[in-house]
């Protein structure tokens, strides 16, 4: 179905002029009550979505504005979906208490249950090693893997309990994760399966999100602080920034190939762009609604894709070549 043009026209009119941003701003409907999540381009060009509420991840052709839905199983409930190395749709499925994989080449999906000990997980989102094994979070209080080489599957319990949410792996392929109940990011040995707490330096933050830059920060967005901060492993470092307006609510991250850090603001409504090198908010792109709720980012060279969870949409930024 075609982009909704009143939405364009009226987000091109208020972008901030930014090298961070571009001139450009498109809007895609997808599915009444979809809930898309999150949100992951696919190599093929077409871009992948979780529709929370309907059971299916969603394929978009943003060339046509086209939308089809590909059923997960019965009391699918989808929440992550990332691009693996293999060119499959990997799924965190909170529903089935299960990972998903759909394989575009032969439209097949595959199930991987979680073991009746480990529990209701409240699966959340995952990443892949640098070894190709395959790590998610939940959000009752585990983490685990998944080698899609032998569907071998492991689940761990996570330090101080519930609050695994958002992860991440650094260039060179170490595994992060943060906890937005426990407020603390850790770092997994994937030998071991370890996971080693770093305490962020505000108590209580509820770290959401987080991202790896090109250099191996790790950039965390705060939901109960509004703060933007980064923490640097080689030096064991924190610094934090506060999101622009009042009361910000950071709920996701990410970090585009130019290293310029995106976040998005419940409160704000609105996704806003920091650039690491001036230590500034360099642009704001808002809504295409009310309560647009963009609950997650992600992206490809030149594009910074939002699913908006409250209008049924996606969003596709644009952005100015690096350098």
């Amino acid at each position: 179905m075609p982009a909704p043009r009143f939405a364009l026209l009226a987000l091109l009119g208020t972008l901030l002029t930014s090298p961070a941003l571009a001139a450009d701003v498109k809007v895609y409907e997808v599915p009444k009550g979809a809930h898309p999540h999150d949100v992951a381009p696919a190599p093929d060009g077409s871009v992948w979505y979780t529709a929370q509420h309907q059971g299916a991840l969603g394929i978009l052709d943003p060339k046509t504005g086209q939308v089809r839905q590909v059923k997960l199983g019965e009391g699918s409930a989808p929440h992550g979906v990332i691009a693996g190395p293999d060119g499959a749709a990997w799924i965190t499925d909170s529903g089935q208490n299960a990972i998903v994989r759909y394989h575009p080449r032969t439209q097949k999906v595959d199930v991987w249950k979680l073991p009746k000990d480990a529990g209701t997980a409240n699966l959340n989102t995952c990443a892949f090693d640098g070894k190709g094994v395959l790590w998610f979070t939940g959000q009752n209080g585990v983490y685990g893997s998944l080698d899609p080489k032998t569907g071998g599957l492991r689940v761990f319990k996570a330090p101080k309990g519930r609050g695994p949410y958002g992860i991440t792996a650094t260039p060179d392929g170490t595994v992060y994760y943060v906890s937005l109940a426990g407020s603390y990011l850790a770092r997994i040995d994937s030998a071991t399966g370890a996971a080693t707490v770093i305490e962020p330096p505000t108590e209580g933050q509820g770290a959401r999100r987080v991202w790896s830059d090109s250099k191996g920060n790790l950039w965390i967005s705060e939901w109960n602080t509004g703060q933007l901060s980064r923490y640097t492993p080689s030096s064991g470092t924190w610094k934090s920034w506060m999101l622009p307006g009042n009361g910000p609510r950071a709920y996701a991250v990410y970090v585009d190939e130019r290293d310029i850090v995106w976040v998005s603001d419940f409160a704000a409504n609105a996704v806003v762009s920091f650039d690491p090198r001036s230590e500034t908010f360099t642009g704001s792109v808002p809504g295409s609604g009310r309560e647009a709720d963009v609950r997650q980012i992600l992206g490809r060279p030149g594009e910074v894709w939002l699913p908006e969870s409250g209008t049924d949409r996606l969003m596709v930024v644009r952005t100015a070549p690096a350098g």
